[in-house]
């Protein structure tokens, strides 16, 4: 018999599921493609942590799968004797979160691991910041962050308040294999844990300090008063844990006319009003912009379930809301941060940003007209913590931004995750200041293409879902690096990049020098007209993302010469 149909007997058999689990797995009994999904493997438990719908079996998040993961985090703290410091919890607003986050902290409990978790659903980055407040020596936030409501996801954390090093998810990732799902995993009571005192529930008091900590990062706290009376912003939180913090910390700011989208501010993980709860796609605004025209606003904020993103969509000229993308607004909030240091005389010494390799390179020429020094890191947060981190250490150098193209940004080193907490008051903000000039965002950002040329920025995702996901995912990426176009969309490549090989390679010479980071699945092509194209698997849904950095006279060249490269990479 067959691995997987041994594995499917196996759970269809024991003792501990439920009637409806049981149930719901005899449902696909005929069907040998699902039942080979779910029993092949185990969810990969990776630096993200881990990621996938929400089903019964082993290549899915379930109780069994949580609580399993939740073993092997166990043991890596046992193993670096960190036992005594606790882990703090957390979680967003989908189905089964708090469930999850539950039998995390019976497991840790069970394993004589203190657990601070919230009362209630809470930002990831407050986790990031609790976690750090608490000295603990890790956390878990369950969440899958924008993706669709099927998905849901476990977030580890290290004492940094950073996604786990790849080192330490490695360990995680060998423990679990030594330990049995059922018989191997050990869980304490929730109640019985918070009776005994090894679960503490924490709550608004870590609000407060949160929200301290944020409201200490505005770089201008009087330019939301100076408009108040005139000044309207329509928030939604997508259903998500935003809901309350963001129009907390807007009202501090001084904030008198906030208009939230009443539909979108009922907590529910099915998402009801949007088919995917991402900020980053136009649609999720409909509701706000129909607000937003009826009580005169210009500018609406929307934050993801577990509020580390923020999308925005600005008032432009002829009246209509355009979507501002995550490197437009890291590239205006950039030159907000440093112009308002420059005005007011208080840019910290040595100052330094962040910013990830598939990120605007328009923030690069911000940073370098203002003597900026800008950092590049690979994709994802827990890389810019890395650099603030060994900045911390070495005592040199102020870090005053960090932002990723997919709408995360930080400013602050409270938190080492994306925090669309603080994004959502410095957007506030920054209306503000551009307000009292007579100017929406849409306005300031072509002001910032006048001053440093126009540079457009793209994705395009293609999904590879199913048992066969991963080998044509693999496949696709084999192909793009062992045999690299020699040109696309009619220009020359000149650099090729293999991170995974960590060099880059100049074509015309053969040179190769060193990418100066971690090894990564990731390939790089520069261009002989300047422009960049790299491609990257997805490390948290089955897709390949292709990213165009793109520097052009104006938008319709930008986009022509976008449509040359993808039919170059026939996508």
């Amino acid at each position: 018999m067959e691995k997987y149909l041994e594995n499917y007997n196996r759970w269809l058999n024991c003792p501990i599921l439920t009637d409806e689990e049981k149930a719901e797995l005899v449902a696909i009994a005929n069907d040998e493609n699902e039942i080979k999904f779910r029993f092949s493997s185990y969810l990969s438990f990776g630096t993200a942590g881990l990621r996938g719908t929400m089903k019964v079996g082993m290549n899915a998040m379930n109780i069994y799968t949580v609580a399993h993961a939740t073993q092997g985090l166990a043991s890596l703290i046992i193993k670096e004797n960190r036992a005594a410091d606790g882990v703090a919890i957390a979680y967003d607003s989908r189905n089964n979160s708090e469930l999850f986050a539950r039998v995390s902290a019976e497991v840790l409990a069970a394993a004589g691991i203190p657990v601070y978790i919230f009362d209630a659903l809470r930002p990831t980055p407050e986790l990031s910041f609790a976690l750090r407040e608490l000295k603990c020596v890790a956390g878990i936030n369950i969440t899958a962050s924008h993706n669709p409501k099927q998905y849901n996801g476990y977030k580890a954390y290290w004492e940094d308040g950073a996604q786990l090093p790849p080192e330490h998810a490695d360990t995680v990732s060998a423990e679990i294999a030594k330990v049995d799902i059922f018989d191997g995993v050990k869980r304490m009571s929730f109640n019985e844990g918070v009776a005994s005192g090894i679960i503490t529930v924490i709550g608004a008091e870590m609000d407060e300090k949160y929200l301290s900590c944020v409201q200490a990062q505005a770089v201008n706290p009087n330019a939301v008063k100076d408009v108040s009376d005139d000044l309207k912003i329509v928030y939604t939180p997508l259903h998500g844990t935003g809901h309350k913090l963001v129009p907390e910390i807007l009202r501090r700011t001084g904030l008198k006319h906030l208009y939230t989208v009443d539909e979108q501010c009922v907590i529910d993980g099915n998402f009801p009003t949007v088919e995917k709860p991402n900020p980053e796609y136009a649609e999720v605004f409909a509701l706000g912009i129909e607000l937003a025209n009826k009580v005169g606003s210009d500018l609406i904020i929307a934050t993801d379930p577990d509020a580390d993103r923020v999308g925005v969509v600005s008032r432009t000229k002829d009246g209509s809301f355009a979507t501002i993308t995550g490197n437009q607004m890291g590239a205006l909030l950039l030159d907000y941060i440093i112009t308002a240091y420059e005005q007011t005389n208080t840019m910290p010494p040595l100052p330094y940003a962040v910013k990830t390799i598939v990120t605007t390179e328009l923030a690069s020429k911000i940073c370098r007209e203002h003597g900026v020094e800008m950092f590049n890191v690979l994709t994802g947060f827990k890389f810019i913590g890395e650099v603030i981190k060994k900045h911390e250490i070495s005592g040199q150098g102020s870090y005053i931004f960090g932002f990723e193209e997919s709408y995360g940004y930080l400013k602050g080193t409270y938190a080492r995750d994306k925090d669309a907490v603080v994004a959502s008051m410095l957007i506030c903000e920054m209306t503000a200041y551009y307000a009292a000039k007579s100017m929406t965002l849409s306005d300031a950002l072509e002001k910032l293409y006048e001053r440093y040329g126009y540079c457009c920025e793209s994705n395009t995702e293609i999904y590879m879902e199913g048992v066969d996901g991963p080998a044509k995912i693999a496949a696709l990426m084999d192909s793009l690096r062992n045999n690299a176009p020699a040109t696309l969309g009619g220009s020359a490549v000149i650099t090729f990049g293999d991170y995974k090989a960590e060099q880059f390679t100049d074509i015309a010479t053969g040179k190769k020098t060193p990418t100066g980071l971690p090894k990564s699945n990731v390939l790089y092509f520069k261009l002989e007209n300047g422009d960049v194209i790299i491609v990257r698997p997805s490390g948290t849904e089955p897709k390949i993302k292709f990213y165009f950095l793109v520097i052009a006279e104006n938008a319709q060249n930008a986009q022509e010469k976008i449509a040359a490269y993808k039919k170059s990479l026939d996508i």
